[in-house]
């Protein structure tokens, strides 16, 4: 009878079908098709090894190196490698599972850029340490094979720390709200009578919801929100000058005058505030969202006029602000053309964009849009690119409702085990989907055991759709069939180039693959979003930490496959690559059919060289808004400015040019939203390196 010595020293009774399993696996982790013959054969190989070197006991690590070995004397050299590589995996994982404490040293000297703007002090070391024992509690607890999806890089469960504990994002229904009054828990806030009450509190709606949720939180209707508190203000001004005695014929002059100053430092409160007041135990500013342009009245016009000219100003020194996310929606009829309206917020839209890279722009006459915005339902997004509006379990809309958990497929694998096969591909696709559903169903089922009482502010004042009438101790399900599920996906331009050796931007077969493999993603979340009466939706993933984790999994794996894996990082989404030269016609031509795929959230870039002005963004927005479908655009360029004195720098300038200091900063964008560039993840970094502009580059399809 032979034992095994297992590492924390007990001991068990040798079983050969182990070793022919992991055999096996190591095979499949790459593709490899190996016969049961021959895997036993292996094994067989393995035990008289085995058994000339042992008479009783034998550890596992000394199992494990003999079958690695054996692999590789017997020409399955590959399969080795894999076994070898999973082996590494399985003894980090059981390494920071069996002492936390490694993980907590490494978080004491730094936290790591999942979150490019956690910062570095005490809460976010903290906040941290907490993050990372109950990801390892979340993978312990749940079926094995959905772990091992997520330990081996196939599929990522994002914000693993807040499986058990939370939902992602949420539109917050801020007018209603405020109008109502609500509670954070030490006592009731009545409705506000003026606008700077009304801004205040806009910003304490943010930080109180994020104190509640692991992913960002927006004001779905700004500027007409706010409005809603301007007509009290301006009366108010109007008594204060009646009560000085000025002559009738000044008054309203006088009135509009002061109530101007009065909304523009209410605005100027909402930036600074969302770029200093801290949420989540302090570890990060509100991850925040704000969209502007389409006013039901000129009250919410200036709103909106006023809030961008704010923005434009900056911070004290005039140095950018990062929060909040700023979009602007474009409408033919209302704000697109000269002759509209709000034209003029338009052109004030684009201006700000030049200086500040915000607001980004979304298109209300993309078809998937106008349908809602025709039924007076007005879509918005988030700078991270979340989109709700279909609901299967009730109204549409955006107000109330948000993303409750996303995972992404690690798609670049699928390209690569298909080994240019296209049905081979679908096949491990269609795998994948049902592995991704049924890890999400699994996370449904845990959330669903959360009450009230845990979400306290989002669902027990009531911001969260379905939370009417729930009780502190009822579970908050009807919740969860409000918001949206996500599918997501990264990397589809290295998938592509894994089957056909060319991405999407290259050729017209890539081009029209990579439309395939969304559709049918697509077609499969509307599918089960019957079947189960869940709002299941296609996710562009925004990919910001996990650019650059899958990619490391598949280097040790597949090693360096040129256009796939010889990067640090997956290119986000459904975009063109960042280093490859294409025009900004034929790219926003590419990405604009993915828009209306990927109905859970999407963006495009657009990168161009130093600081454009809003003439040239508005050039880009109106062809692509009037000869494509796409929605969400952000015009992407490298800001720098002195820290001690405010002013904005060109790309080469190595000092600054009114004061002489070296003290520069540089701010970019990453997966939608601002962040200073310090603040990057290793990918994002690398990413960042490799982007080049399409202003001037001329491209066609071989």
């Amino acid at each position: 009878m032979l034992y095994v010595v297992k590492r924390d020293g007990r001991e068990t009774s040798f079983n050969s079908v182990k070793i022919t399993d992991a055999i096996k696996g190591a095979a499949e982790e790459i593709g490899e098709d190996i016969k049961e013959s021959e895997a036993v054969e292996l094994t067989q190989k393995a035990i008289r090894v085995i058994e000339e070197k042992t008479e009783d006991k034998i550890s596992v690590e000394s199992i494990q190196n003999i079958v690695e070995e054996v692999l590789k004397e017997n020409d399955y050299k590959q399969i080795g490698v894999a076994y070898s590589n999973y082996r590494k995996e399985r003894t980090t994982i059981r390494e920071i599972k069996s002492d936390l404490m490694k993980a907590i040293t490494k978080i004491g000297v730094e936290t790591d850029r999942d979150n490019a703007n956690v910062g570095n002090n005490f809460s976010s070391k903290l906040l941290r340490i907490a993050s990372e024992s109950n990801k390892w509690h979340n993978l312990s607890t749940m079926p094995k094979h959905l772990a091992k999806l997520h330990e081996n890089g196939d599929i990522y469960y994002h914000d693993l720390d807040s499986y058990n504990l939370t939902t992602n994002c949420l539109h917050i229904p801020t007018r209603e709200i405020l109008e109502r009054g609500f509670n954070t828990g030490y006592g009731t806030i009545n409705k506000p009578k003026r606008i700077e009450s009304a801004a205040e509190l806009s910003c304490i709606l943010l930080q109180s919801t994020q104190n509640d949720m692991f992913g960002g939180q927006s004001h779905p209707d700004f500027d007409n929100d706010m409005a809603a508190f301007v007509e009290p203000t301006r009366q108010e001004i109007r008594a204060e000058i009646e009560e000085l005695g000025v002559p009738k014929n000044l008054i309203e002059s006088m009135v509009e005058k002061k109530l101007r100053k009065t909304i523009s430092q209410a605005m100027q409160g909402i930036v600074y505030n969302l770029n200093t007041m801290h949420s989540r135990a302090g570890s990060q500013v509100p991850f925040s969202s704000v969209n502007i342009g389409i006013p039901h009245s000129k009250d919410a016009a200036l709103v909106c006029e006023i809030f961008l000219l704010q923005y434009e100003k900056g911070l004290g020194k005039g140095e950018q602000p990062i929060f909040p996310n700023i979009i602007f929606r474009v409408k033919a009829g209302l704000n697109r053309e000269k002759e509209d309206p709000y034209y003029y917020l338009y052109e004030l839209a684009c201006r700000v964009a030049a200086k500040r890279m915000n607001p980004t722009f979304m298109n209300m006459d993309a078809d998937f849009n106008k349908k809602y915005y025709d039924q007076g339902i007005i879509p918005a997004t988030m700078g991270c690119r979340t989109y709700v509006i279909s609901n299967i379990n009730g109204e549409p809309g955006t107000k109330g409702r948000g993303n409750i958990a996303p995972s992404t497929i690690n798609l670049p694998r699928i390209g690569i085990l298909a080994k240019g096969d296209i049905d081979k591909f679908f096949e491990l696709l269609d795998s994948r989907l049902a592995l991704t559903r049924e890890a999400l169903l699994h996370r449904y089922d845990v959330l669903k055991k959360l009450r009230v009482k845990d979400l306290p502010f989002v669902a027990g004042q009531g911001l969260m759709k379905g939370s009417e009438g729930l009780k502190p101790d009822d579970s908050i399900e009807p919740i969860l069939k409000q918001g949206t599920w996500g599918i997501g996906f990264i990397g589809l331009a290295e998938t592509l180039t894994a089957l056909i050796g060319k991405h999407h931007g290259e050729s017209i077969e890539a081009k029209e693959l990579g439309l395939r493999i969304i559709t049918h993603i697509r077609e499969y979340t509307d599918k089960i979003t019957q079947q189960d009466r869940l709002n299941w939706s296609t996710y562009a993933t925004p990919a910001e930490g996990l650019s650059g984790k899958f990619i490391v999994q598949d280097k040790k794996i597949f090693g360096i496959i040129p256009g796939v894996t010889d990067k640090e990082y997956y290119t986000n989404s459904y975009h063109i690559p960042v280093g490859f030269a294409i025009s900004i016609k034929d790219k926003i031509e590419t990405e604009a059919p993915y828009h209306k795929l990927c109905n859970a959230g999407h963006i495009s870039y657009i990168e161009l060289d130093d600081t454009p002005n809003g003439e040239d963004i508005m050039s880009i927005l109106n062809y692509a808004y009037k000869n494509t479908n796409i929605s969400y655009i952000g015009i992407n360029f490298h800001i720098r400015y002195c820290k001690d004195c405010g002013t904005y720098l060109h790309s080469g300038d190595t000092k600054c040019t009114k004061c002489g200091s070296y003290n520069i900063q540089g701010v970019s964008r990453v997966t939608g939203y601002l962040s200073l560039d310090e603040r990057f993840g290793a990918g994002k970094v690398a990413e960042r390196k490799d982007r080049i502009s399409h202003s001037s580059r001329k491209h066609t399809y071989e």
